[in-house]
């Protein structure tokens, strides 16, 4: 895909991604969807299903829906009754993996895939237009308010306990609220999305280097040693995006400045010149401490870069989203086939391991929003 047009790109999507891992991942006959594949695209069986995998795969085909996919509503309420069927135990809480019968392999309820259970929810209740969705949806945000609440703010990892706190899983459960929003789920979401940003911004962010901590102690704090120097830039990029979107969904400008730190201080990390990748990691201080490339963290740059386009009216953002693209696809994802090496080392070799479908969330989500944006500049001439 020489052309990254807006039509090119969500033809390519139409016409081959989306119907491509339809194939792979989904049938009807067998339980949940396939997690893993092999480079060449083979579907590698597991009698294990994770819940966040579920999730994100029910998104990604009731995205498709709506995209127009034949077949990919079946294959999203497939997913959907997973979920409620086996991922979720009798007493309500859901496991972090199951077996295709749905017996407990890991029984605790994680947060951050209890985040993506809520996503998936409004996603599939604008695809499917079942109100029973957002009351699901509203179900599961209750356990989370009730059981992962934590006297420190936010919410626990985990109904184990687990030390580490990290900041990602609540950037995922704003995602959620903006999806459940904008899918018909009330203002209430809108005010958990609204004490979500406040919370990054008083316990996450760092205001000296403005950036954004991953991982926290029980009371916020940075956590011990590396893991509490770690900035992973794709995050940065990834609430960029939010930042701005959720501006736009409470008319306000609550978030501008902070996405404005954020874009700023992974731009200025980024590496030298617009084909130079988003890497893993970075210190406080920009300092290197991974330099390995993951497919995620690139998808992430180009939704920064249509959420500067849309909200700043960046000629440099605007000016970086076809080079970035043509680093993805020269470097990532194989546009004959729709398959991605997920991982470049430092050296710049590509990981030929197993692939994981978890990752089309972030593909299909970032094309999307650059398919939008492109054609949003275009109207405005």
């Amino acid at each position: 895909m020489q052309d990254f047009g807006a039509d090119a790109i969500e033809n390519w999507l139409v016409g081959m991604l989306l119907p491509g891992w339809l194939g792979r991942v989904w049938s009807a006959e067998r339980p949940g969807y396939v997690e893993m594949v092999s480079p060449d695209g083979i579907a590698l069986e597991s009698d294990a299903r994770s819940t966040l995998v579920t999730a994100r795969l029910a998104y990604v085909f009731s995205h498709a829906h709506l995209l127009g996919v034949p077949g990919a509503l079946d294959a999203a309420r497939h997913g959907m009754d997973f979920l409620w069927r086996c991922c979720r135990r009798p007493d309500g809480r859901f496991s972090h993996r199951c077996t295709t019968r749905g017996e407990p392999v890991d029984p605790k309820s994680d947060f951050y895939d209890l985040a993506f259970v809520i996503f998936a929810c409004g996603w599939f209740a604008r695809a499917s237009g079942e109100s029973v969705w957002l009351e699901r949806a509203e179900a599961v945000m209750g356990f989370i308010e009730t059981t992962l609440a934590h006297p420190g703010g936010g919410f626990a990892e985990d109904t184990l306990g687990s030390l580490s706190r990290r900041q990602n899983p609540h950037m995922h459960l704003l995602e959620a609220c903006h999806a459940m929003a904008e899918s018909g789920g009330g203002d209430r979401w809108l005010a958990r999305a609204e004490s979500l940003v406040g919370l990054m911004q008083e316990r996450m962010l760092d205001a000296g280097s403005g950036s954004l901590g991953e991982f926290f102690t029980q009371d916020w704090q940075p956590a011990a040693g590396r893991a509490g120097q770690v900035r992973e830039p794709g995050h940065h990029y990834e609430w960029t995006w939010l930042l701005h979107h959720h501006d736009r969904l409470t008319g306000g400008l609550r978030a501008q400045a902070t996405a404005r730190a954020l874009y700023g201080f992974a731009d200025r990390h980024h590496g030298p010149g617009p084909a130079h990748a988003v890497v893993n990691e970075i210190a406080p201080d920009g300092s290197l401490l991974d330099g390995a490339c993951l497919l995620w963290p690139q998808t992430e740059y180009l939704k920064a870069l249509a959420a500067r386009v849309e909200f700043e009216h960046d000629a440099g953002a605007g000016a970086r989203l076809d080079p970035h693209l043509a680093v993805v696809f020269a470097r990532f994802v194989d546009r004959g086939s729709g398959l991605w090496i997920n991982r470049i080392d430092a050296a710049g070799a590509p990981d030929r391991a197993a692939v994981p479908v978890r990752v089309l969330y972030h593909l299909l989500l970032a094309l999307v929003e650059v398919v939008r944006v492109k054609r949003l500049v275009a109207t405005r001439g």
